[in-house]
Parts: C-alpha cells; structure tokens; sequence
C-alpha cells in the first residue's frame, strides 16, 4: 500500500517552500518518524517525517518550489528487509618454499645492476674514494629546474546557493535600513551584582528549577521593566497612528545553521526567572534542529540579541519592523573602574540599543537604556518592580 508525502501547512502567511536537503533518498528503506527532506521556507526551515514504515520515492527534486498540498513522493509499506548472512569462505594457505641462496644473490646483483651508478664490489668503491673530487662532482647529476609557472587569469572560486532563509534575512535587512530612520545609542552595564547572585545561588536554582540561571532572563526582566516605563518602545506605527501594545512578547535572537532566527516568549511580564530560562532553552533547542513552529518567530513587540557569546565587544543591532527597538548584548570583560573615588575591577558590560527615531525622541531612548542599566546593577529592583 502507497502512502503520499505531501507538503504541510505551516502558517497562514506560508503558500509555497522549497525543497532543501533530502535527508532519505528513493529506494531507501525508512522507519516511521524518519527525517525524510527539509523544506525550506521565508521564515523557518521545517523538516518532514516519514507517516509509515517502507521504501521512499520521490517525486521531486532538491530546489525546486511547492505549495501547500502538493505530492512530494509516496512509501511503499514494507517491512524491513532482512539482511542475509553470508557463509564464511576458507583461507587457502600456503606454505612459503624455501628461498635458495644462490637466487637471493642473483636477484640483489641483478637489482643492483638496474641502479645507476651502484657499486658492484669491494675493488669498485675503494677505486671511487681514489677519484679526484672534480670527477666525482661532475658525475652527480644537477637537480632538474622546473620552468616558471604562468600567472593564471582568474582565482579558484566557489559558488553555493543563497538557502530561502537567508534570503528573507537579507531582504529584511535592507527593509529595515530603507524603511526606518535607525539610531543606535550605548551604555556599560556593571555586572557585579547580577553576577554574585548566579554564582551564590546557581547549584540550589539547578536543584528547584532543573534549569541554569542565565544572564537572559535579568535582561529581559529588565527590559520589560524598561518598556513598562517607556511604552513608546513597544508600540509600532500603522499608517498615521501609534498602536501601543499592552503585552510584553519578548523575541530572543538564536543562531543557527541555516541564519538567526527569533523565537517569542510570550507575556514575559508574567513569567518567572525559571519560566523564561525554560522557554529559551526550548526554543533554542527546537531552532537548532529545525523543528520550531512558524507560530513562535511572530508577533514580537522588542528583541534582545547577544553577540557577545560570539566575543563581539560592541556592535549596532538592526531593527525588525515593525519593531521600534533591539537591544545589543556584548561581551562581559573585566576593567578597571572608578567607584566612590576607589579603582576597582569590575565585570562590565557594553549594551547598544538601536531605535526608530521616527517614534522615539533620543531623550526617551537613552533614558531606557539607563533604566535598563539601574535594574541590572541593582537587581532588588526587579524584585521590587522599581
């Protein structure tokens, strides 16, 4: 019995993808649940299993597009071949003749014979030493010179083509640029105190919550504490009016193979610490393997992006409209500081936060960046909500 493979749906802003790897080839024989092919689309790359036990064959080739509903190919239910054993074959054995004194000789003189040049007796090299060091030098023959090697006319070159998801980053990107008047403004952040906590209470979380205490969800408890406080950064323009949201969905940047994609974490405002870590860990784990939903990369209000788990010291983040703000996390490196006249070592911390300044004054965007600075260096006040 034949059992269809056909594309699935994967949103509603989804027709069409195009086929990527395949991952089992036609003829192959393949279990229930196998990853068959990758589908690649404008958001998300979406792998697909195999519906029954059997042989796969295709229909279609890797590149080219198909729309939701269309056959991919079809499996013929089979049960799994069985391998037949094969009967070991007997080593013939021989046993080896003994070598005769007299050929050995014959074969080392012939073998010496065939080297130019080769000693044939005792008499030979001690004629040899004997020879002047003019006739010996110019009986050695000079190293051959290879001829000078042309200059090719063109340099070796690969070529790969752009996947769908890269595609879309790049058609975003210059969006973004062309559409929005893009801003970027910085800070330090001092990480002591955040820092101290996750060290002192790191194992005792671990143990209660089955999850790391990360530097993230300080970050975004901070940042909706920030947007809370300037909610012209979680609006987004529509036409000629500001839509004001009234929900904090934070999208947290993952990198993977295929590009960065943004997950969404939900209502963020009324998650815990652990919740937020929990959600990460998920999403990042799904993106990576390529089976997160269309669903969760849509609709965030703001978005946090760490280049520093890559040692990127300072960078200028790019907007995704209709979003009005990203922040920049960076690398936490330990410098020297003045504190209360004292030069002290300090974990800090550069953040940038890029802004659609057709929404949002400078004023408004600096001093949310330093509300964001005062939650982390003192983070009682995300437990106090102040």
């Amino acid at each position: 019995m034949k059992k269809e493979i056909t594309v699935p749906r994967m949103g509603e802003s989804i027709s069409e993808a195009t086929i990527g790897a395949l991952l089992k080839q036609s003829g192959t024989w393949v279990q229930a649940d196998d990853e068959l092919l990758e589908l690649e689309t404008d958001k998300v790359n979406q792998v697909i299993y195999a519906p029954t036990s059997g042989i796969v064959n295709w229909q279609i080739k890797t590149d080219e597009t198909v729309r939701i509903g269309d056959v991919l190919g079809y499996i013929e239910e089979t049960e799994a071949p069985v391998k037949k054993e094969e009967p070991l074959k007997k080593e013939e054995t021989r046993s080896p003749k003994p070598a005769d004194e007299k050929s050995e000789k014959k074969n080392e003189l012939s073998d010496a014979q065939t080297i130019v040049g080769a000693r044939k007796t005792k008499e030979a090299f001690v004629e040899e030493l004997k020879a002047s060091p003019q006739k010996m030098a110019s009986q050695v023959e000079k190293p051959a010179v290879p001829p000078p090697q042309e200059k090719s006319s063109s340099r070796p070159e690969a070529r790969k083509k752009l996947s769908k998801v890269r595609k879309v980053i790049a058609e975003r990107m210059l969006y973004a640029q062309a559409t929005t008047a893009s801003l970027t403004t910085f800070n330090e952040i001092d990480l002591a105190q955040v820092m101290l906590i996750r060290d002192r209470y790191k194992e005792a979380y671990l143990k209660e919550y089955g999850v790391k205490l990360g530097l993230m969800s300080f970050f975004v408890k901070a940042v909706v504490s920030a947007l809370k406080e300037y909610p012209e950064i979680n609006a987004y323009l529509d036409g000629d009016e500001l839509v004001y949201r009234e929900y904090y969905d934070i999208g947290i940047a993952v990198s993977t193979d295929k590009g960065v994609i943004v997950p969404v974490v939900r209502n963020c405002d009324q998650l815990g610490f652990s919740e937020i870590e929990k959600a990460i860990e998920t999403f990042a784990q799904s993106a990576r393997l390529g089976k997160i939903s269309i669903d969760d990369l849509q609709g965030a209000g703001f978005t946090i992006t760490n280049g520093g788990v890559f040692g990127s010291l300072l960078s200028t983040p790019i907007l995704s409209p209709p979003q009005t703000g990203i922040l920049g996390m960076h690398k936490i490196v330990k410098r020297p500081m003045v504190i209360e006249d004292q030069i002290l070592i300090r974990p800090m911390m550069y953040v940038a936060l890029t802004y659609d300044h057709r929404v949002i004054d400078g004023r408004e965007a600096v001093s949310f960046l330093v509300h964001i600075k005062q939650c982390l260096e003192d983070p009682a006040r995300l437990l106090l909500e102040i």
